[in-house]
């Protein structure tokens, strides 16, 4: 087994995953459990980082953690890093929970310009090991349960905001009338539901009455039943779009590019999206998280670097 430099932890709120890293960054070996912080029970922080690791946890090399594992209901609180952001202010912030602990990354923070406050965790540490540290201005997108979009500029983290995309999908799709409408058979399909959402949540109509349309094309049978859901997606990812590329060229950001940093199935789906919207949008690399890591752990000194 070749020698490791790093162990590094993506801990979120219901999955771990831990990467052995060596001297360069490159990953040796994934290990992952659904052990994120929700669902530990009365599983100790200790003892899961232990369950996840394995025989890993025997190797004396560094440890370090991004995500919901610095949150205030994780294993220590790491306060959150003020935008803007670089890679050594994210080492500084580096909260330790003890011997054969773990270094855990805080997360960042910035303010809306009604000084409404935003946060992420996790997500700072995907952009900044998706982002080159010698990249000029980047618009990064990293869709999920809470989207974000930042603004990135030679590793700094400007700015970024959140969209309740994902949970917002659920929420309707469970909880109110519009997912009682889904139950029945397709109509265009997924992708030509998907796409005619899209295209509405794009256009120039309001949010909560476009939502309604979810139930009453189904009724006029201007929309299959089995594609409301798949029409709901659509029309909250096209509104994101909409919406956020405005906040992006308000602050001066290239908003006709984008770095989408997701996994394969959700990437698809905002590559899609951005076509229909004209936004050229290229897929990140894989593994962003522990890439990030590994930045951050060597701008900390946690990792020594070779100089010429």
């Amino acid at each position: 087994m070749r020698s490791a430099a790093l162990i590094a932890v993506d801990w979120g709120t219901t999955h771990a995953r831990a990467y052995r890293l060596d001297d360069a960054g490159s990953v040796l070996g994934v290990r992952a459990e659904p052990l994120g912080i929700r669902q530990l029970g009365d599983l100790a922080y200790p003892d899961a980082l232990a369950r996840l690791l394995g025989d890993w946890i025997d190797e004396s090399v560094p440890r370090i953690a991004c995500g919901m594992v610095g949150s205030r209901q994780g294993w220590r609180e790491a306060p959150y890093v003020d935008c803007p952001a670089s890679l050594a202010a994210l080492s500084r912030g580096l909260v330790e929970t003890g011997p054969g602990g773990i270094a855990i990354v805080p997360g960042l923070a910035t303010r809306d310009a009604a000084g409404v406050p935003d946060v992420m965790r996790g997500e700072e540490t995907q952009i900044l090991g998706a982002v080159p540290a010698d990249s000029p201005r980047t618009l990064v997108v990293l869709p999920g349960t809470h989207s974000k979009w930042a603004s990135v500029e030679r590793g700094v983290v400007r700015d970024f905001t959140t969209c309740m995309t994902g949970e917002l999908h659920e929420a309707l799709v469970r909880h109110t009338i519009l997912g009682r409408l889904a139950d029945g058979p397709s109509g265009a399909g997924g992708d030509g539901a998907f796409d005619r959402g899209v295209e509405r949540g794009l256009g120039a109509g309001g949010f909560m009455h476009d939502v309604f349309g979810a139930r009453t094309l189904a009724l006029a049978g201007d929309l299959a039943p089995g594609d409301v859901t798949e029409w709901l997606s659509g029309l909250l990812v096209g509104r994101e779009i909409r919406d956020t590329r405005r906040w992006a060229e308000q602050a001066g950001d290239d908003a006709t590019r984008v770095l989408v940093v997701a996994s394969d199935v959700l990437a698809a789906r905002y590559l899609r999206a951005f076509e229909r919207a004209g936004i050229e949008a290229v897929k990140g690399p894989a593994d962003a998280a522990a890439t990030g890591l590994f930045r951050i752990a060597c701008a900390a000194g946690l990792v020594a670097v070779e100089t010429a």
